[in-house]
């Protein structure tokens, strides 16, 4: 490729075309490739270790990732800036139920663990893209089938990221980027788990969880989402064995089969005199005591409840607490259980549940329910209508149910005090930025009722490395597991085999039989930190073991991600350090808030609303949408703006027609600004490099960009305008070098303020006139800035010069009209600011006459002009 440093200034820059121009460049040159032996040489803080968030490899990228990636891009272009060595990976998080419904639509499959594989199968869609195949639509096919389907279309997904990316900007080394399904990844994922499991940090059990009947798989408490959902309010009657009844109220009569309890708040004088006694539940005659608990609320419908297992979470507290039967009804598939349930066999309700409830869905159930309530007279007046909150899956579609399965779980402070603690301290020793997020992090930790549930019942993840032994009735014994080796990862149960064992043992009596869940994608995703740093995996899978640069770069500097998901991914990567390598995984976080669209909602490929970056980026360029993110600060929601992107494609393109017009006045040689106004241009250039340099270093880039663009309009608007005639050699040759001089340590200091934000028009600008790459240069100091200018001198002469347009203006005449008389009013101080660089003010405004009088504030008026001549 031809290096574009060798051309000349073009004679009409342009933003247009800069994106291909220069990642060619940069790619080939490997501007931003990771040096691993200078990190290792260099002092620890002069390494400055990215732990990048792995997008979601499903579909495309909308505008809410370009505004975080460009944050994490901005910090990571000026730590290298300053000299350190700056270790910037990217990942693709392709594993979880994301990419299983991205594929099950793009191809109209869904995966069948009872389905056969099919050697020559050819899905029936290809590229069903924006649709949703309906479930009873999708053709099922075995894991063996769907998995290839997955990564084969995750691949193309992440080719389409990265050429994003790129286009963006990213200074990321492309060579150091990785999947979290790739081997090293797994390897890394079933080693950490198992270490956990070893460690007693991990453990399995039975017990009622979070399901999504549509994804047919289990849900942790950080995956939930409340909202709102119709239902309607029941008054039933459960009948006292003195002959009276309690009154109740529910959304959920369906589920008066699964009453275990009734329940009250234990100084609720209604029902205290009723504690300890039993009642018989409508319809199907089950006696269950009633009972108090601190939990009920006396102010919520009749004040006693029904405890089901389970309608909700509150169920789960009271079964657990008052240590309660189990009496479940509402299967995986979110139906009722079509076995007759034991408490109800014998009794009433028997030919109702046989009949009526057994297999129907909950909705045909609860109205089945109802249409006997009303005819046994157990439904007290009529349903009323409300809005319930209900829990969903963050990406259902249908409210969640609790259902009683075996589950893998990982202790994170839920049920253990001093754990809780300990996780809580950890956050006190990571810098937040902004630093008000701690609180987010230490009140998620304190609100949590139950350990982190990290396996799911799907197909497209990291698989856990466990058999169990099988009994001689085929039976799994949970209680004896057998463990994979760290040598052999990683591994799949469901096609490899435990040591000690054939392929022909597999699912008969006395044999084994692989676990069949995968790992929730955090559960990989928050190991990213030793993924990416070179963790050592006994078995070096992927061949990216690096034992040095781990002790070198971990923990690592930085972890940027969105608030949202401080609950998960930030969460769980503190909690895997913690247990792991005893420490945190980074020393700072930087939040990022959430694009909003016009109805003040946040944007997301979820909800339907977000904004794909593809068209945007070619319209207004790289460089406009990078002004348009980083112009909101960390921690703060955003407007999605394109008229902020027009302003930023305007910056850029003054960039390059500016550093042009600077660049065509001349070289001085190793002339020095000697004359009072360039001396003060660079004495407010020497202000803003200090502030610009204190906001980066505070986390607060996005002031350094507003200091730096009013500062270079300014520098364009006033300074420009004021030295031009001087630069020509107007004012002589002397005087002309020092403009000169001037202009371009100037011009030499913006391209580098302006670098991190404007990588594309900072470069272009930069290969004018000078070798190498801005984006290798060092961050400027007010050293290589002369001191001695008063700056407040700029500024009057600016204000001076604004005064005079503006009466040309008014006149309705054009700024070559000559101004044969004026007066300027101000200040004694500033009146000798301007004396001394009076000729620059007359030859801008084209003055002939002025004179001066003291005032409080700079005005100008009497103003005398002579039109311009025409034009020839």
């Amino acid at each position: 490729m031809t290096d574009p440093r060798s051309s000349r200034v073009p004679d009409k820059p342009t933003v247009d075309g800069l994106e291909d121009k220069w990642d060619g460049v940069w790619r080939e040159q490997g501007t931003y490739r990771f040096d691993r032996q200078r990190a290792l040489e260099l002092p620890r803080e002069q390494v400055f270790a990215i732990d990048t968030p792995p997008p979601t490899a499903s579909g495309s990228l909308h505008v809410g990732h370009v505004f975080g990636y460009t944050h994490t891009d901005c910090v990571a272009r000026y730590q290298r800036m300053t000299g350190k060595e700056v270790f910037y990976p990217l990942g693709w998080d392709d594993n979880g139920l994301p990419t299983e419904r991205r594929v099950q639509n793009y191809y109209g499959v869904r995966g069948d663990h009872a389905a056969a594989y099919d050697p020559n199968f050819v899905p029936p869609l290809q590229g069903a893209e924006g649709k949703s195949v309906k479930a009873a639509d999708q053709v099922p096919i075995s894991r063996a089938n769907f998995i290839p389907l997955c990564e084969q279309l995750t691949v193309e997904d992440e080719k389409a990221f990265e050429s994003l990316f790129r286009r963006l900007g990213l200074s990321v080394d492309w060579e150091m980027t990785y999947r979290t399904i790739d081997d090293r990844s797994r390897a890394a994922a079933q080693q950490a788990f198992l270490r956990n499991v070893e460690r007693g940090e991990a453990y399995q059990a039975e017990a009622p969880g979070l399901w999504d009947v549509t994804f047919q798989s289990a849900v942790a408490q950080a995956e939930l989402e409340a909202r709102d959902y119709p239902g309607a309010f029941h008054k039933i009657a459960f009948h006292r064995t003195d002959g009276g009844t309690i009154e109740i109220e529910t959304t959920r009569p369906e589920l008066i089969p699964a009453c275990v309890a009734l329940i009250a708040h234990p100084d609720d004088e209604r029902y205290q005199p009723l504690f300890g006694s039993t009642v018989t539940s409508p319809l199907f005659g089950v006696e269950v005591p009633v009972l108090a608990h601190p939990a009920a609320e006396p102010d919520k419908g009749a004040g006693i409840a029904m405890c089901c297992t389970f309608g909700d979470l509150t169920d789960v507290l009271w079964w657990r607490e008052l240590q309660l039967p189990i009496r479940s009804i509402i299967t995986r598939n979110g139906r009722l259980t079509g076995d007759l349930p034991e408490w109800i066999a014998g009794g009433p309700g028997e030919q109702l549940y046989a009949e009526q409830l057994a297999t129907k869905t909950v909705h045909s159930a609860r109205e089945a329910i109802v249409a006997a309530l009303r005819e046994s007279g157990d439904l007290i007046g009529e349903p009323v209508k409300t809005q319930r909150k209900a829990n969903f899956f963050e990406k259902g579609d249908k409210p969640l149910e609790i259902v009683t399965s075996r589950q893998w779980y990982i202790t994170n402070g839920g049920r253990s005090e001093a754990l809780r603690e300990q996780l809580i301290a950890r956050g006190q020793e990571i810098d937040f930025h902004p630093a008000f997020m701690r609180s987010r992090y230490a009140n998620w930790i304190s609100g949590l009722n139950g350990d982190w549930l990290i396996s799911r019942q799907r197909f497209f993840g990291v698989p856990f490395p466990v058999w169990y032994p099988l009994d001689e009735q085929g039976e799994p014994d949970y209680t004896r597991p057998i463990l994979a080796p760290e040598a052999s990862l990683p591994v799949d149960p469901q096609s490899d085999v435990p040591e000690g064992y054939t392929p022909e043992q597999r699912g008969v009596p006395g044999g084994f039989v692989g676990d069949p869940d995968v790992m929730d994608t955090w559960a990989t995703s928050s190991l990213s930190p030793q993924i990416v740093s070179g963790w050592p995996v006994t078995s070096n899978a992927g061949g990216r073991n690096d034992e040095e640069l781990f002790a070198k770069i971990f923990p690592m500097d930085l972890r940027p991600q969105g608030h949202d998901i401080i609950r998960t991914w930030l969460f769980a990567s503190v909690v895997r350090a913690h247990f792991e390598n005893g420490s945190v995984p980074w020393t700072d976080a930087a939040i990022n808030g959430w694009i909003l669209d016009p109805d003040r909602k946040k944007m997301s490929k979820s909800k339907g609303n977000a904004v794909t970056p593809e068209d945007v980026l070619k319209q207004h360029s790289a460089d406009a949408v990078r002004y348009w993110a980083l112009a909101g600060r960390l921690g703060a929601d955003a407007a999605y703006d394109e008229s902020q992107m027009k302003v930023g494609r305007r910056l850029a393109m003054k960039l390059l027609n500016a550093s042009k017009f600077a660049l065509s006045m001349g070289d001085p040689g190793d002339a020095q600004p000697t004359e009072q106004l360039d001396l003060a241009m660079l004495a407010a250039l020497r202000e803003v490099v200090a502030d610009a340099t204190r906001g980066f270093e505070s986390w607060d880039y996005t002031r350094s960009l507003e200091l730096t663009e009013a500062f270079f309009w300014t520098f364009c608007d006033d300074y420009i305008e004021l030295v031009k005639d001087r630069a020509y050699g107007g004012q002589g040759e002397q005087a002309a070098a020092s403009a000169q001089a001037a202009l371009r340590l100037a011009l030499r200091v913006l391209l580098r303020l302006f670098a991190p934000f404007l990588p594309y028009a900072t470069e272009e600008v930069w290969s004018w006139w000078q070798d190498g790459t801005v984006h290798r240069q060092p961050w400027p100091t007010v050293d290589e800035l002369p001191s001695g200018g008063d700056p407040r001198s700029l500024h009057v002469l600016g204000e001076a010069l604004a005064g005079v347009r503006r009466a040309k203006s008014d006149a309705k005449l054009g700024m070559r009209a000559e101004v044969t008389a004026m007066t300027l009013a101000l200040p004694a101080a500033d009146a000798e600011l301007v004396r001394r660089a009076e000729a620059d003010l007359r030859a801008a405004g084209k003055i002939t006459g002025m004179t001066y009088a003291e005032g409080p504030a700079l005005a100008v008026s009497e103003v005398a002009l002579t039109p311009p001549p025409p034009r020839k």
